[in-house]
This record gives structure tokens, sequence and C-alpha cells, in this order.
């Protein structure tokens, strides 16, 4: 059998990772071997009946300032102007920009499964959930952001038939200080039935 992860170190993986966020990055690059072992760790996230759902988009490079103009021209055009927000329209141009590496989260439905979309939806979160592991593994900051302006990324993306965009996960290195983590009680939300 082969070794495993005590349970302390992945009760310390799991209860250690936190959102960070891209004000908080640094301009350390990340290497394409790193990027390329959370994509992979992603990749074995559980799945009913095989279908792998989850694909990913990496944007790194001159696409970050394409999807920041993307993002700004975008959320422009689709906000009444009474809702418009400047400090809003600022962030979502410089995030992708303060990240060295943006991820679109996305789904490709099976036609032949006939899962429920939520199964495949849940899905596609664990192998977030294990990219976001990872990112943290490796002292990586992330963030799953999203913005609603994804539904009109099908060229920006190049999102084939049936693919849909889940939000953007940016990633970093950063300068994070420790951020406590906060939960309520488990025994709150767990009926016993025996």
């Amino acid at each position: 059998m082969k070794p495993m992860p005590s349970p302390e170190e992945v009760r310390a993986l799991l209860r250690g990772r936190r959102a960070i966020f891209p004000p908080l990055y640094t301009d350390e690059p990340i290497s394409r071997e790193i990027i390329e072992d959370l994509l992979e760790n992603a990749n074995w996230a559980p799945t009913h009946k095989k279908t792998e759902p989850w694909r990913f988009k990496v944007i790194r490079g001159a696409a970050r300032q394409r999807l920041a103009d993307f993002l700004q021209a975008t959320y422009q055009a689709v906000t009444p102007v009474a809702a418009f927000s400047e400090k809003k329209f600022e962030k979502l141009g410089q995030n992708p920009l303060k990240s060295d590496t943006v991820i679109a989260i996305c789904m490709q439905r099976d036609p032949a499964a006939s899962l429920p979309e939520w199964e495949e939806l849940a899905a596609v979160a664990m192998a977030v959930q294990n990219l976001w592991l990872t990112a943290a593994a490796y002292n990586l900051g992330g963030y799953w952001s999203s913005p609603n302006l994804m539904d009109h990324a099908q060229e920006l993306l190049d999102l084939r038939e049936g693919e849909r965009c889940f939000g953007l996960f940016y990633l970093g290195h950063h300068q994070a200080p420790d951020l406590p983590g906060e939960r309520g009680p488990v025994a709150d939300k767990v009926v016993w039935m025996e």
C-alpha cells in the first residue's frame, strides 16, 4: 500500500487553506511545472460515471491583459448606469494583471451520460478544491471568483458546444499574513441518525 499523508497533515492542509486575493500577490512567477501539478491533481477529483466534466483555460502572460479588457468592457456593457461601480470596474481590470496565472473553471457536459447537472457541477467544484489544496501546499495564493460576466466569455475562452464557464481561479505567490480560519461548530450542522 502506498504511503499516505497522516491525518494530521491532511487536517493541516484542509484547515489552513484560505482565499488569498490578487492585491496580496507578488511578482514572483509560478513555474509551468507547478501549474501542471495543480491541474493534474484537479483531474483526480471524484466524478460520477467517470464523465470528468472539468475543463480549464490557463491564462498567462499577455492573455491576462485580454482577460482584463474583456472583464471591464463586458461589465461596462451589461451594467446599468445607476448600478455601475468604478471600484468594481477597476478591480476587474487589475485582478488578472496582479495574478501570475488565471484559470478559467469550465464544465463540459457529457450528453450521453444523462447525469443531473448538479452532479457535474459538484465534480467541477471538487476538481477546484483539489487545485486549491495543491496551491495551498505550494504556499500559493488562490481565489475562485465567479462573476456573472463569464456568461459572455464564449468567444474569449473559445468554449465548445455545451461548455460553460463557472468563474476564474486567480493564482499568485503572496505576502499575506497568517489568516485565521472561521467556521461555526460542526455539531451545529450534523444530525446523527443511529
